[in-house]
């Protein structure tokens, strides 16, 4: 029975974002597929890891926890003033992370899974980028309150390791994705989803904001967590260059929250959430501080443009066009015709 209805949900979900989509043959269509006509949008980008921390800022920098996070940093580009959304809360800021939309649009107020409330109605950067390229996506949750965001669709696997099960960290999250891998590359594909390596992997690692709510954010157990959260990070980036995909993947990552605020309390510790927002890819300017405004609302539209492809519907997601490479002119031939 859950089968069935889960096959339904796809089915209805499909068909309303089939009504999104461009006819064949319209002049939009040929941008819905990768790298779609227009060279200046040609991308070597062919997957997207996108790590979201809390209680990260650029202070957590400081004493040499994380040299990984640190390589990427110098390796592409970063602002450390992007925008969060308000409420400056777990649920409603990952809720804007994946839809492209701020909260006064999706409509997730609330810090808290609700099952009377049901999943998400708004459409998903997931739902996008299936539609957009038939691309898959694999998302590992933290926290329970963001099962709120994990709806069934045949183009995604949700993967949830929350706060309520003690064995729980970032090093055990990574674990799930090397078994995951394992099997989507086992050539019998992973479950009845992904038949293959997703193109978007999402990893929420919140251990280091965690430990600085419990324990203060000058304390060891908080330096410990930003270790944990860097190892994780080294490990699934060890993940990709095992599978010879590290050349065709970009990195982005984000916070939920900055140092010193608290995403997963009843009401927002902070009224101008800021976050990090750092991409090192092929084709990303290395060493670029990045000057535009940027939100966090952006992601989205960011990984849509790393991967080539476009969406033509109303969202508030923009790419940020500034960390881009430019794309050489073609040379004109010297020959007389």
């Amino acid at each position: 029975m859950a089968t069935l209805l889960r096959k339904l949900l796809s089915i209805l979900v499909g068909l309303f974002l089939f009504a999104l989509e461009p006819a064949a043959g319209s002049p939009a269509y040929a941008a819905l597929s990768p790298g779609g006509g227009d060279p200046a949008s040609a991308s070597p980008v062919e997957h997207v890891i996108l790590f979201v921390l809390e209680g990260f800022g650029q202070d957590s920098l400081k004493g040499g926890a994380m040299p990984n996070l640190g390589k990427l940093i110098k390796e592409g580009a970063v602002t450390w003033s992007a925008t969060g959304v308000t409420p400056a809360l777990r649920l409603p800021t990952m809720a804007s992370l994946v839809t492209g939309m701020p909260v006064e649009k999706h409509g997730i107020t609330w810090n808290f899974f609700e099952i009377g409330r049901g999943y998400s109605r708004s459409p998903s950067l997931f739902d996008y980028l299936d539609l957009s390229g038939g691309l898959d996506s694999a998302i590992f949750y933290m926290d329970e309150s963001l099962y709120q965001l994990a709806r069934p669709e045949p183009y995604t696997d949700h993967q949830l390791c929350g706060a309520l099960r003690p064995e729980c960290n970032s090093a055990k999250i990574t674990a799930y994705i090397q078994q995951y891998f394992e099997k989507a590359t086992s050539g019998h594909g992973y479950g009845h989803a992904i038949p293959a390596v997703p193109h978007l992997l999402v990893v929420h690692l919140p251990e280091a904001g965690r430990a600085g709510v419990a324990h203060g954010w000058n304390s060891k157990e908080y330096r410990n967590g930003l270790r944990a959260v860097d190892t994780a990070i080294r490990s699934v980036l060890e993940i990709f260059k095992q599978h010879k995909l590290s050349d065709r993947t970009a990195v982005i990552v984000t916070a939920l929250s900055g140092k010193g605020a608290d995403p997963g309390a009843e009401i927002p510790t902070t009224d101008s959430p800021v976050v990090p927002w750092i991409v090192s890819a092929a084709g990303i300017k290395a060493g670029q501080v990045i000057r535009q405004p940027v939100s966090i609302i952006d992601t989205g539209a960011t990984i849509m443009r790393l991967l080539g492809v476009e969406t033509h519907t109303e969202w508030d997601s923009t790419p940020v066009e500034e960390i881009f490479e430019a794309v050489p002119s073609p040379k004109l031939s010297a020959e007389k015709p």
